[in-house]
Order: C-alpha cells, then structure tokens, then sequence
C-alpha cells in the first residue's frame, strides 16, 4: 500500500449472500473482504470468473446491501449512491441526441449546483484532459468506441467523486484500441489525480495500470493476495514487454490459474 496517504475507501469484512427466490436458496458472492484504497491510487481487482468483482464494486456504489462488514469513503459508511462515488460500465451508455460537452454535464446540469456557464467550462476542461480537444461538439454516432468511452469516463469525473469505480470499461473494445486506452486511462488520472477501483478480466491490463492488484479466490471471493506493482509511474506500452513487467505478469495469472483449477474451471473474467 501506498505509504503516507489518506485511506479513501476501506473495505471491512465484507460478505455478501444471494437470495434466489425461485430455489430459495442463499448463495455465497463475497466471503470477509478486506480492502483500503489509499488517496490517489488506483488498484485492480482481477479473479476467476463470476467470482463477485463486479457484485463488489456495486456493493461500494451503494446499488446494494452487503450481508456483513462496512465499507467506507472518507470514512463516511457507504448504505446507498452518492455523488461521492461514479462508475464507469463497460458500455458508454452515453445519450445519442447529446453532443459530447452535453452527454459530459449531464450529471452537473441533474446536480443543479453549477451555472450553465460553470458547467461549460468544466466540460470544456474534460473534453481537453481526456484528449478529445475539437470534438466537443460531435454527437456520439460520429465517434470511434474508444471516443466514446473517454467521453464517458469525463461524464464520471465531471461531478469530482472522491472514488472512481470502473468495471471492465474496455471490455467491449477492440484488442488495438483497448491498448490505447489503457495507457490514456493512465494519463488521465493522474492529470485528475483520482483515486480508482479497477475491475477487469485482462492481466495485462491491471498490471500496467495499477499501483496494486488485488487477486479474488473463486467463489465465495476471498482476497487470495494483494501484490505491489512495483513499476515506474510513467508507463508506457514498451513498458508491457520489459521483464519486471511479464514477472508480475506471470505471477498474478499463477495465482488466478490455481483458483480456476480449484473450482474446476480455466476462464479469467
């Protein structure tokens, strides 16, 4: 963990249990998940599939109710959404009949706390740190998807959340544009110095844009490890194949794998 700085989001012991209405039958997500997040970091959270990341990052955006354990932002509890928390899906869900700058204030113009000219100026400054300078005002049609998918993660940032929550917002991508946009997404948010949780189902992808990356056991998801990506913060897409890098590589899919064994399965996601 990242030494000296605030803890933005912890994660206590936390459980989640299903309830099947047809079966009637409770079934186990989340098993005492410990977690913090420090200030300014963005940690990944890879594991066997349908193993509960994403039922986790819904948990911490208060979309529903964990069985046991807390989880705080600020050290505030989390029990329902809030403007402090915004997450980015894999789909850009972005409004057709919206321009860019427009599909961009649409949450501050919801918030009613700005002026129209204040949320001009804070979409116009979105539209320049998220690299889409010239294109404020185009409509989503006359985008590439990984166009799209920057204008939705300024969308989120755009109301200043103190957590970022991403859930595989590259997954639909194509593999090209996908490499692109990780070391964008990089960029980004270090220029926004924002604090994020990252799920994805590419290893490569957490280790280049992490500070650490959380592995979950199969389900019910444990943290099986916690590992520190000890590379430089100026990364680039050489980065992915120097040797510090294949080795964290290497090591995070050897933890995967032998879960996937376990539970008799050989899918990541």
């Amino acid at each position: 963990m990242t030494a000296l700085r605030p803890v933005k989001l912890e994660i206590r012991g936390v459980s989640l249990e299903r309830y099947n209405e047809r079966t009637r039958q409770r079934l186990a997500v989340l098993d005492r998940i410990d977690l913090q997040v420090c200030e300014g970091e963005l940690v990944s959270i890879v594991g066997p599939s349908g193993c509960g990341k994403t039922s986790l990052l819904n948990a911490i955006d208060g979309l529903i109710r964990v069985t046991a354990g807390d989880i705080l932002v600020d050290g505030q509890p989390v029990d329902k959404p809030g403007p402090d928390r915004a997450m980015v899906f894999q789909n850009d869900c972005l409004f057709p009949w919206r321009t860019v700058a427009a599909n961009i204030a649409y949450g501050l113009e919801l918030q009613g706390k700005l002026t129209r000219r204040e949320m001009r100026e804070r979409a116009g400054a979105l539209v320049e740190l998220v690299g889409l300078a010239g294109f404020a005002e185009h409509y989503p049609n006359e985008l590439s998807g990984g166009m799209r998918q920057r204008v939705n993660i300024a969308r989120a940032l755009a109301m200043e959340p103190e957590l970022l929550l991403l859930d595989e917002p590259f997954a639909a991508l194509d593999a090209q544009t996908r490499e692109f946009m990780q070391f964008e997404l990089k960029k980004i948010l270090v220029r926004a110095s924002s604090t994020a949780l990252f799920v994805t189902h590419q290893i490569g992808e957490a280790v280049f844009l992490s500070d650490r990356v959380a592995v979950f056991s199969a389900r019910p998801a444990r943290i099986k490890e916690t590992i520190d990506i000890d590379l430089p913060q100026a990364r680039t897409l050489d980065l992915k194949h120097q040797a510090p890098f294949i080795e964290l590589e290497r090591r995070v899919w050897r933890l995967i794998e032998q879960e996937a064994q376990t539970a008799g399965m050989m899918t990541v996601a």
